[in-house]
């Protein structure tokens, strides 16, 4: 199972699913591989630090350009792949998106994110005419801890008009753990007792065929 954590838009949070997925398959026994396709290597890092723990092994390799082909034969030698890739309209993500089985597109409900949401339709529905498997999920990320506001049920009502895209009920919150697991080489539901592995779950839960 290939799954690609990509956006248009940097900043809303893509490394940090990719690698709390990552670390969620790992603990629950799945041989994973992360694919660092983001030349800012901030999946990489993580995992190098993550070596240095005694966490479940997360595999992982850096790829940029045309990955497609490497992601498929990485699909013959794992259980899953994750794939990171850059927060912008690039070679990678576009490949990528011809080789997935899922796609979970970060959006923070804010509108300059939400304005990227237009061109993110248009390369799901051409990817969508080579790779007829990919199922798209939209997720809302980094959202204010404090109770719903405005913001978020406009954001909520903006989104129903891409329904290429349809969103998910999970939410990921801006959480001072998400930024700590990134130094540490973990992921939040590796840390002690907190809201974000409870989110990490569900999310899992609601995104990964039973």
């Amino acid at each position: 199972m290939i799954i690609l954590i990509g956006s248009q838009k940097g900043g809303a949070g893509k490394s940090t699913l990719a690698v709390n997925l990552a670390a969620k398959f790992a603990r629950e026994g799945a041989d994973v591989v992360l694919v660092d396709a983001d030349r800012q290597s901030t999946s990489s890092n993580w995992c190098s630090d993550r070596t240095e723990t005694d966490a479940p092994v997360v595999h992982c390799i850096q790829k940029y350009d045309d990955v497609r082909a490497t992601l498929k034969d990485l699909n013959t030698r794992y259980e899953v792949v994750i794939v990171d890739a850059a927060g912008r309209d690039s070679k990678e993500l576009r490949t990528a998106m011809l080789a997935a089985n899922i796609l979970i597109v970060p959006v923070r409900p804010s509108q300059p994110d939400l304005d990227t949401l237009n061109t993110m339709s248009e390369i799901i529905d051409q990817a969508k005419d080579f790779n007829e498997q990919l199922t798209v999920h939209g997720l809302f990320t980094m959202c204010p801890t404090n109770a719903r506001g405005k913001e978020g049920a406009e954001a909520e009502e903006y989104v129903t008009d891409y329904e290429n895209i349809p969103f998910l009920t999970s939410r990921i919150y801006d959480r001072k753990v998400y930024r700590d697991c990134m130094s540490e080489g973990l992921g939040v539901i590796e840390m002690p007792a907190n809201k974000a592995a409870d989110e990490i779950h569900a999310l899992f839960n609601e995104v990964i065929p039973a």
